[in-house]
């Protein structure tokens, strides 16, 4: 069983259940948007649910919840997490995850901490492969901070309520 999601998608934690139980005792691999995967004694030290509630700057009130899995690498090169073991540790997040059917992301430091999307997952005869892809910042408003360029070219004008 392999998943995987379009750019703008994000696996979600049901789909990454599934796979990891279909396979307990492949090792995990964790492989960055440029094909190169961190290092392999990587270690899965968190298992959250994150929510942030927001205002945009259109002034609409906001909501992103995820499941976050906060990776970290110590110095213990023989150590590798396996497909049972990143379940098991699901499992001891359930009351913290509840019951949504929440989108994966991942949180690694690489000089700053950074987050990405879990985008795929595939089994291979190795590894599970665990695929990321970059999350990206946008404006969630485009109808109230983006107006159409008026006749004369330019898009916002003063008190027109563009960010």
């Amino acid at each position: 069983m392999s998943l995987s999601t379009t750019a703008k998608e994000v696996v979600k934690l049901s789909a990454l259940r599934a796979v990891l139980d279909a396979c307990p005792g492949l090792p995990l691999s964790v492989i960055w948007t440029d094909g190169e995967p961190i290092e392999a004694h990587f270690h899965v030290t968190e298992v959250g649910r994150v929510q942030r509630d927001f205002v945009d700057c259109g002034g609409r009130l906001r909501r992103n919840v995820c499941c976050m899995l906060q990776t970290w690498v110590g110095d213990d090169t023989d150590h590798r997490i396996t497909s049972g073991k990143l379940l098991k540790a699901l499992d001891f997040a359930a009351s913290v995850l509840g019951d949504d059917d929440l989108p994966v992301e991942l949180e690694y430091e690489a000089c700053n901490v950074v987050q990405v999307v879990l985008s795929s997952v595939e089994p291979t005869a190795d590894a599970l492969l665990l695929r990321v892809s970059s999350k990206h910042t946008d404006c969630l408003a485009k109808d109230v901070c983006l107006p159409a360029p008026s006749a004369s070219g330019s898009g916002c004008k003063t008190g027109q309520g563009c960010c």
